[in-house]
């Protein structure tokens, strides 16, 4: 996510998935309405293939234009079954707090009328560490979809609460002028522990490249010290990674605070929200929480552990993909309703 004035790329959410669950079901009772809960139940449902990866069948140019209507196309998913079942029965009661509630509760991080055997378990290879604004609501954060899909490794604090972070192991996703991308984000890291003058490494490393008149043995070493930084950097000190959920005008709050001054800043430069809830005023790089993490962690996966990436974290995007399908499917319904009254 990005934010407004202190630019929070991938830990913002404003509006997110949890209110959408809300959305789309006055949307859903809406088509009831219209249309009987088995044709609904069909038009709401996701791709066959979608416990596996996902595909799209037909012509090349059906195909394209297929996947700009749905970006999340070719995730590696868990079956959705589930999820339409429990779209079809409707709300339910949360169990602890007792609010009405669908698929899970975003007060108590807990589902609802799905057992926990049902849904993914993403396992991630660094701890998340979530600072919530006390002011975001809760059924507006796709925050929560993480804490439920990856509860060993995900955790959410309500700000002023922040724990302590050692600043030679812990990185911000936030942008900004001193922030560095994933892929200079472990070296970065390195170098703070090896640079007691506190010298900006990007700035030492503009200097170290810069064209040089002539080649000296000393230059061959410094050479074979960036092939060992390389080297070192598999061996990654990065152990958590923090997040800011909060909306655009309210995530300063917690950006400037002193105590995570310290921590390397990372930005998500290149990345572009899927998000149906459109931002007005601000650029599509404006990720909802889930989708900063998801990104995030995929950079990381194939930037600084050099691994091949196979769908791992995908199901991070259980609940955000499902909820993606609906809300389109139901705009698409609207927009061809108003096209046949505009024909009467």
């Amino acid at each position: 996510m990005v934010h407004e004035d202190a630019v929070l790329y991938v830990l913002i959410l404003s509006g997110d998935l949890c209110y959408l669950v809300v959305c789309c079901v006055t949307t859903v009772k809406y088509l009831e309405k219209r249309a009987s809960m088995s044709s609904l139940a069909q038009g709401l449902s996701l791709h066959a293939c979608c416990c596996d990866e996902t595909t799209v069948s037909g012509d090349s140019a059906d195909t394209q234009e297929l996947s700009k209507q749905q970006p999340l196309l070719g995730l590696k998913l868990a079956s959705h079954a589930v999820l339409e079942k429990v779209q079809q029965r409707g709300r339910s009661k949360c169990a602890k707090c007792g609010g009405s509630r669908m698929f899970f509760c975003y007060t108590c991080c807990l589902l609802v009328d799905i057992n926990l055997q049902e849904i993914p378990d993403v396992k991630l290879p660094v701890k998340i560490d979530i600072i919530k604004h006390p002011n975001e609501t809760d059924g507006k954060s796709t925050a929560v979809h993480a804490k439920i899909l990856a509860p060993g490794d995900v955790t959410i604090y309500t700000y002023p609460c922040i724990p302590e972070f050692d600043k030679d192991k812990v990185v911000l996703v936030f942008p900004g002028p001193g922030a560095v991308t994933v892929q200079d984000m472990m070296q970065c890291l390195h170098e703070r522990t090896r640079n007691p003058s506190g010298e900006p490494w990007l700035k030492r490393r503009k200097i170290e490249n810069a064209p040089a008149a002539t080649h000296t043995a000393e230059d061959h070493e410094s050479g074979t010290a960036d092939k060992r930084k390389s080297s070192e950097s598999s061996a990654h000190p990065l152990q958590r990674v923090v997040f800011i959920d909060s909306t655009w005008n309210q995530t300063n709050k917690i950006s400037t605070d002193e105590r995570l001054q310290d921590l390397l800043q990372v930005e998500l430069k290149t990345r572009k929200t899927c998000f149906w809830r459109s931002q007005k005023g601000k650029p599509d790089t404006y990720l909802a929480t889930i989708e900063a993490i998801y990104y995030f962690l995929k950079d990381f996966h194939e930037q600084c552990l050099a691994q091949e990436y196979n769908g791992e974290y995908d199901n991070l995007l259980f609940f955000y993909s499902y909820l993606h399908t609906v809300v389109n499917k139901s705009m698409d319904r609207k927009k061809e309703a108003v096209k046949r009254r505009e024909k009467q």
